[in-house]
């Protein structure tokens, strides 16, 4: 089997987090990605432990199926061998602040004149308009701004801080990832390119959905633990007598009565799907009092052969190893490089077809490595 993308040539000079994720799902997908990176200042992705077989984990990860090529964009010679270059390539993604490209002589504008079918995507924090454009930001940052975090978390302790980079990659790669596939498949009809202005902020807003309709077409605020799904219902987590945690979300009645059967709670049947606040408050009580007196072995014995949508909040290590990661391929293994036998255990790419084959060809490269 082949894979779905072969063919389609990528050419990247994104960094960090945002880009590498979107154009690594492409090249998982088949892509050929050439990674553009300055020989004098290292992606700091390549810097950031942990370390395994001489190198950072997130790089080896991030940059696998890529070949790194060394450029210093600021000599005239390297950006005029890419403009000799562009005209075999589909799609270019950049990751720096708006203008930076043009002042280095490879904007869109440029390319696009040496070859009219060149996709070019540009992911930003704030997009390329506006008065937050030139402004830098994090992934704290924009979640902050989407107004994300303003409904997140809880009443008494404010909004949490993630374990993943909800912006940059929700918001940022994968929407990237959609705009340019899409992209391309409209220069399958008009045979011409297109610039996309990705703005990781914008991105991220859209993912309020269901609450961003209510405040926008009703009038409701969205605020901690207020919601059906942020916690303002028994839809949440609650602590087991050896401190982990259940996530409960039996909302549909047929899971609510099942629940309330096992945990022996008539309170679920009687207040759980009231909407005034005491009772949901007493609903939760009721639960995490319950919930309290045993460890987690206990309650995933109950549960195990139920159907209510309970299920254990896992450790990393924990989902990694678990029986559904290794039914659904969560990882896999690949080679250090393509004549290796020696291979890095890694996060697999999560789309399965049933004709084409994603493909793991080697870990992120040193820089300058590759071969164009």
């Amino acid at each position: 089997m082949e894979a779905a993308l072969k063919g389609l040539k990528v050419l990247d000079f994104s960094t960090l987090l945002p880009g590498p994720f979107a154009t690594m799902y492409l090249a998982d997908m088949g892509a050929d990605v050439v990674h553009i990176e300055s020989p004098t200042r290292p992606d700091l992705i390549r810097m950031m432990p942990p370390y395994a077989n001489g190198q950072a984990t997130s790089h080896s990860y991030l940059n696998r199926n890529k070949q790194s090529i060394a450029l210093d964009l600021k000599l005239s010679e390297n950006v005029e061998l890419i403009k000799s270059k562009i005209s075999d390539y589909d799609i270019v993604l950049e990751q720096f602040r708006p203008g930076v490209m043009q002042r280095l002589g490879l904007g869109y504008d440029t390319l696009s004149e040496i070859n009219p079918r060149l996709i070019y995507c540009s992911i930003t924090g704030y997009g390329q308009s506006g008065p937050y454009k030139d402004k830098a930001g994090h992934d704290i940052n924009y979640l902050a701004l989407s107004g994300i975090s303003g409904h997140s978390g809880r009443i008494d302790c404010g909004p949490p801080a993630l374990g993943v980079q909800i912006a940059d990659v929700a918001g940022g790669s994968l929407h990237a990832v959609i705009a340019i596939l899409a992209a391309v498949y409209e220069r399958a009809r008009s045979g011409q390119g297109q610039f996309i202005d990705i703005s990781m902020t914008d991105c991220v807003v859209s993912l309020n959905n269901m609450a961003a309709s209510g405040v926008l077409a009703a009038g409701v605020a969205a605020a901690p633990e207020q919601s059906y799904l942020n916690g303002g219902s028994f839809y949440d987590y609650y602590q087991t007598k050896d401190a982990r945690y259940l996530s409960i979300g039996s909302l549909e009645p047929q899971f609510t009565s099942g629940l309330a059967q096992l945990l022996e709670l008539p309170i679920l049947l009687e207040k759980g799907a009231s909407f005034d606040a005491d009772d949901r408050k007493q609903v939760k009580m009721a639960i995490q009092e319950k919930i309290i007196q045993q460890d987690l072995h206990h309650w995933l014995s109950l549960f195990e052969n139920t159907d209510v949508c309970v299920e254990p909040v896992l450790h990393l290590d924990e989902a990694l190893d678990s029986a559904l990661a290794l039914q659904r391929d969560w990882t896999v293994d690949v080679p250090l490089d393509t004549n290796s036998a020696q291979t890095e255990r890694q996060l697999a790419c999560p789309i399965k077809f049933s004709r084409s084959q994603n493909r793991y060809l080697h870990v992120g490269q040193k820089i300058g490595e590759g071969k164009w």
